[in-house]
């Protein structure tokens, strides 16, 4: 028989609030980046055009620096006063803030309208703009980021001109791609009940492994105003897919799309957009030797387990436990050890305008969980039976580092400054941190039996656990190092993800049955809904406040929060 996984957190988008200058660096996958044909990037979504003004040549120059003069000025004066009030960053808000989105939204880096309030989505445009002008990308408008917009700004606007172009000129639209699976697969409850799996389940001490048992559009985060994450609210049901699938996994990847990973059971991951609809079923078959793996030869199959998408969204990495075919002829399970010597496996890397698979890449034996670090340098995977990490260079696409931590290692969550990654050692009662520096290892003790899940908050101050084997959700103090806090959420707490302000975290209880919203700075739990048998995976729509949780025995379940 075998052996099972389990998931990981998607991403988050934008909230505006009435807090000023909040600190936190942490950058989320938002908007996907695509070029307008002027070598300026613009951001869209499929259909929409690149907005792009036309200025007169009169007055384009003023049009262009008057206001970042102000911004600079105001910028400067703050240095003065206050260095560390000069830096514009996440949390921020103001008039300086809706400027600076308005000279980001002239330059084709922002597509929505002018807020002042920094958050995710602006977070993301600068980081592209440092990104493609050789600056440290930090997401942080300091003299050198604004000096660099102000250069871009003139140059842009002379570009646009002098080529002659209007906005209308310059509209392109995303790829669409066809659906191939049949609507009348997406079902609401009421027709149709979940089925249960064929397979059996493993026990694997000190913990137990699991097994299977309408609303309008909406754009990016910044254009329209956005429901408040409130902590006072009920989570509702308003959708339940089903179809062909096994999900082990359903991960958002802050643009829109949430993929969903079934497994062996049916070798597939299934795309979804905002409206439920299913988008495309992404067959794991793939033929390694035309990736340049040539002692493969023919088609192969994967078992997609976990998810993890690049800060851009342009980029899904998805690990499959195992492959089938010539060759893989020692998989491993969920009992396991290196001395097996069990055979290793392979990471897709997706692109998500094509929906295909572009890049195969090598790592570990039994691969679940997967995380990208903010900065887009490293897209990881916990190797389940060879105890070790992963640490893929994405611009190589290729594995630089194998990294030690001992028996099952699962969740992984990357630090807003892309400096760490903490891992959750399930056979112990350990979190491992990683420096993404020099790959050493330092070491959280005696957090709780079997942590399984990660995530952390957008300050990168406190980190959450569930600990699989005592049932329980522990919060972790990362200044000392020390458990906080800790909550009973159900049995067999699996998978969590958390808010876009980090007020709230949303927990699967696999055991149980059941999902609990937990408010994080207290660990109360708020509310438990009941759900499908066997739910294992969940994701957060911080733009639509949704909440899509993954039900192993054959479902997809929304909740409106």
């Amino acid at each position: 028989m075998d052996g099972l996984a389990y998931l990981h957190l998607a991403e988050t988008w934008e909230t505006p609030t009435n807090q000023a200058f909040r600190g936190g660096h942490l950058a989320h996958p938002t908007n996907n980046l695509n070029s307008c044909g002027t070598g300026i990037l613009a951001v869209h979504e499929k259909g929409t055009r690149c907005q792009l003004q036309r200025t007169n040549s009169k007055t384009h120059l003023n049009l262009a620096s008057t206001p970042l003069l102000f911004l600079t000025i105001a910028l400067t004066i703050a240095n003065l006063v206050n260095p560390a009030l000069a830096a514009i960053k996440k949390g921020d808000s103001g008039p300086e803030v809706a400027q600076l989105q308005k000279t980001l939204e002239d330059r084709g880096y922002f597509r929505a309208k002018p807020t002042g309030f920094y958050g995710t989505v602006t977070q993301a445009a600068v980081k592209k703009f440092q990104a493609e002008n050789n600056l440290k990308v930090d997401g942080i408008v300091g003299p050198k980021t604004l000096s660099a917009l102000k250069v871009k700004s003139e140059s842009a606007i002379g570009d646009n001109e002098s080529a002659g172009k209007t906005s209308a000129d310059l509209a392109e639209s995303s790829p669409s791609p066809s659906p191939r699976e049949n609507r009348n697969q997406l079902e609401d409850t009421i027709k149709n009940k979940p089925k249960q799996p064929s397979f059996q389940e493993p026990s694997l001490p000190p913990f137990k492994t699991e097994t299977p048992a309408k609303i309008s559009e909406n754009k990016e985060t910044e254009l329209l105003p956005k429901r408040s994450e409130s902590t006072q609210g009920k989570m509702t049901l308003i959708k339940t897919i089903y179809g062909k699938i096994s999900p082990k996994s359903i991960v958002h990847s802050g643009a829109g799309l949430f993929f969903a990973q079934n497994m062996m059971y049916n070798h597939t991951i299934t795309v979804y957009d905002r409206k439920f609809k299913l988008v495309k079923t992404i067959g794991d078959r793939v033929n390694l030797s035309k990736f340049g793996f040539s002692k493969f030869k023919g088609n192969y199959q994967g078992s997609p387990v976990e998810a993890a998408f690049s800060t851009d969204g342009k980029y899904a990495y998805v690990s499959n436990y195992q492959m089938y075919g010539s060759g893989f002829d020692n998989p491993g399970s969920d009992r396991c050890s290196p001395a097996a010597k069990h055979d290793q496996s392979f990471m897709y890397r997706i692109n998500t305008e094509t929906l295909k698979i572009e890049n195969v890449i090598p790592v570990g034996a039994v691969p679940k969980f997967n995380a990208v670090s903010p900065d887009n340098r490293f897209a990881l995977a916990t190797n389940w039976c060879s105890w070790d990490l992963s640490v893929v260079d994405t611009n190589k696409n290729t594995e630089i580092e194998r990294v030690k931590l001992g028996a099952y290692p699962r969740g992984i969550v990357v630090t807003p400054d892309s400096k760490s990654a903490y891992v959750a050692v399930m056979g112990s009662a350990d979190i491992a941190k990683v420096n993404l520096i020099d790959f050493s290892v330092e070491w959280l003790r005696n957090i709780g039996n079997a942590p399984r899940h990660l995530v952390i908050d957008p300050n990168g101050k406190y980190l959450y656990a569930t600990l699989n084997g005592e049932g329980n959700v522990a919060k972790v103090d990362l200044k000392t190092g020390e458990v906080v806090d800790r909550v009973s959420t159900g049995r067999q707490p699996r998978s969590m993800t958390i808010s876009g302000d980090g007020k709230l975290i949303y927990v699967v209880n696999y055991g149980s049955n059941t999902v609990s919203k937990v408010r994080s700075s207290d660990l109360k739990v708020l509310q438990t809904v009941n759900v499908n048998a066997s739910p294992i995976g969940i994701t957060y729509d911080p733009e639509t406040n949704q909440v899509w949780v993954a039900c192993y025995s054959g479902s997809i379940m929304v909740f409106q929060d």
